[in-house]
């Protein structure tokens, strides 16, 4: 048996620790029963799922990723595979740039 003030390891029949002499033979103040545990599970759980709700309500208020810019087909073919979309050699080039006038 443990002594509750100390903490130190007594035999089952012992009166008083032998550590610090607390008596052992008065009961602690207050067990928690299983309807306890069920109430505090109980807010716990309830607690988790409203928060779980809020954060999923304010979450679905934000823009999705896929909306913030336009994509062009082109550039991502493998989102949609049934249109299969293939640009030409020239067609992937990048512009030409424009003849820039000597620096003087």
């Amino acid at each position: 048996m443990k002594c509750l003030s100390c903490s130190f390891e007594n035999k089952e029949t012992a009166k008083a620790c032998k550590k610090c002499g607390h008596d052992l033979t008065i009961p602690p103040a207050w067990f928690p029963d299983a309807r306890w545990h069920l109430k505090t599970l109980g807010i716990i759980y309830a607690g988790l799922i409203s928060l779980y709700l809020v954060v999923t309500s304010v979450l679905s208020g934000l823009p999705k990723p896929y909306q913030l810019r336009k994509i062009p087909i082109e550039m991502t073919p493998w989102l949609h595979p049934g249109g299969k979309v293939h640009l030409s050699e020239d067609e992937l080039k990048p512009p030409p740039r424009p003849a820039q006038p000597p620096v003087r």
